[in-house]
């Protein structure tokens, strides 16, 4: 029917206007998933044949269209390869989202066959969670499209965040238009409004009283005072061609700029990163030009850190793990991307970058697709050779101020920043370089679900960003102070310190944990059904 192909394309177009950094749209997310409802419960209604794999098909336009008109930039940052050959590889994280959210629709339809409507709307609310858990956890990981992301715009909505994480948005967003479409179910099938109206006030409740617990705990909530001040820096160095320009050279710039607005109290000085852009020896870091510079910069800061980022590597005379690569002369090494923290003293704390974007730094499944690491290696990282370390890190200062360090993609896994904070961190120090992707709406996403984590973890988030934004951002997820796009500036804010633990930072995704184990039990049940009814019928 061509109200089935029509229908998904309203969705996909709705979800999209709804999206981050688009303003005052964010209420389309409560009815943009209604008319895929609608176009299911046609098919599953109809006599058309093979219904499962006409909604695996009809659900996939539209989330397909959702999903590129949202991260169109990911081609952005892959067309250094060449305009032609970026496409096919575009097509990856455009067509792998929409793929997992369709086959949570076909088990939907799987669950009805076998249940009743309100158990596979139950279902299906578990099926699309555990995609999305699924998505933020295997090799192929891109949870960009985390439906609770959607609020990254409108944060003073969700100060609920702090209980539930992004995917206590993802549940509110489908229950709301769950409600909504029963309600124009109910509302299709009798003209009489005792029939449509209890679900209509349902799908208004839902919707306005966990509206209503944010708006009032945005309103009246107080950070308690423990200032540090913190300088961020944006260089504006293009990424593209920082391999041109001297380490040295761009260090200057980044001390010029952190001395222009820093105070004699400054604590803490974030450059972005890869702001070293030469690699550094980390057993022999003391003794790098680099370091020393920056040491030297620090010596009019008493109580001074500097966290920039950088990449390091580790030399071994045998193979210590799977990620080491033989060097030409012998030995072995690990490179990674790091956050490094230097002070006035011979300490220096490192992190290592462990939520790698898949193609640019690390290669997916790479026993099975090591015929596209030449293809990616041209995408500014060391494909599938970056090693990760286990858990997240936390820098301690001289005066035992904990800061979380967090290096750019990883900022949208909102439990591994959890756990930095649980560790210790008492704010958040983001560093990226968005500028692979260009002026587009991939930087201002970025810079919109940093505010979803100070809103989980009650903690300012000071970013320092290459070529922008960079910002600072309040425990309720207010932006204070940010920077302009491809505009060279550093930052300075007195922010508030915060040790306390919020619940979600105490227990981390146990929502879409929940979600998987009663997900993988509907798909359980569903093949068990699926074996009894062969068997009786034999």
């Amino acid at each position: 029917m061509k109200r089935n192909t029509i229908l998904p394309v309203i969705s996909g177009l709705l979800l999209w206007l709804a999206w981050p950094p688009t303003p005052y749209t964010t209420i389309l997310l409560f009815i943009g998933l209604v008319p895929m409802l609608v176009v299911m419960e046609d098919i599953i209604n109809s006599d058309v044949p093979k219904k499962g794999k006409q909604i695996f098909n009809k659900t996939f336009l539209g989330f397909f269209i959702w999903n590129v008109l949202c991260i169109y930039w990911v081609y952005n940052s892959l067309k250094i390869v060449g305009a032609i050959i970026a496409i096919p590889i575009s097509l990856i994280p455009y067509a792998l989202g929409p793929l997992l959210m369709s086959t949570a629709c076909w088990l939907y339809y799987r669950l009805r066959l076998r249940t009743t409507r309100t158990i596979g709307l139950i279902g299906l609310v578990c099926f699309w969670i555990a995609y999305e858990y699924l998505h933020q956890s295997w090799d192929l990981n891109f949870p960009w499209m985390t439906l609770g992301n959607g609020f990254a715009v409108s944060h003073q909505w969700v100060q609920w965040y702090e209980f539930t994480g992004v995917y206590g948005g993802t549940i509110w967003v489908w229950a709301v238009n769950i409600l909504v479409f029963l309600a124009y179910l109910k509302h299709k099938q009798s003209q009489q409004k005792q029939t449509w109206v209890k679900p209509a006030i349902a799908a208004a409740l839902a919707f306005l009283l966990p509206q209503g617990i944010s708006l009032y705990r945005y309103y009246s909530y107080e950070e308690q005072v423990n200032p540090s001040n913190v300088v961020v820096v944006q260089p504006n160095i293009d990424p593209y061609l920082k391999q041109d320009i001297p380490a040295t050279k761009q260090i200057e710039e980044l001390t010029h700029l952190s001395d222009s607005v820093a105070q004699p109290n400054t604590e803490f000085f974030i450059w972005p990163e890869t702001a070293i852009s030469e690699y550094i020896d980390e057993d022999r870091i003391l003794n790098s030009n680099h370091y020393l510079q920056v040491r030297q910069f620090l010596n009019k800061y008493k109580n001074g850190n500097v966290i920039t980022g950088g990449e390091t590597y580790r030399v071994y005379d045998k193979l210590v793990n799977e990620t080491a690569s033989p060097m030409p002369n012998g030995g072995f090494w690990d490179n990674y991307s790091t956050a490094i923290n230097i002070e006035n003293s011979q300490k220096v704390q490192f992190y290592h970058k462990s939520r790698l974007v898949p193609g640019a730094e690390s290669l997916p499944f790479q026993n099975a697709l090591f015929f596209l690491k030449p293809v990616f290696a041209h995408l500014g990282g060391a494909t599938g050779n970056y090693t990760m370390q286990a858990e997240p890190g936390v820098f301690y200062s001289q005066s035992g101020i904990g800061a979380a360090p967090v290096i750019c993609y990883e900022s949208i896994w909102g439990e591994w920043v959890a756990k930095s904070v649980k560790s210790g961190a008492q704010f958040i120090a983001i560093i990226t370089n968005d500028g692979w992707w260009e002026n587009t709406s991939g930087k201002d996403q970025h810079m919109d679900y940093a505010k979803l984590r100070a809103i989980e973890t009650r903690r300012w988030v000071c970013r320092s960003a290459n070529t922008g934004i960079s910002a600072f951002i309040n425990q309720r997820g207010d932006v204070v102070k940010h920077s302009s796009w491809w505009v060279r500036s550093a930052l300075k804010q007195d922010i508030n310190l915060n040790s306390d633990i919020t619940f979600y930072v105490e227990y981390g995704d146990y929502l879409p944990k929940a979600g998987t184990f009663l997900a993988l039990l509907g798909i359980a049940f569903v093949i068990m059904k699926g074996i009894f009814r062969k068997r009786i019928k034999i």
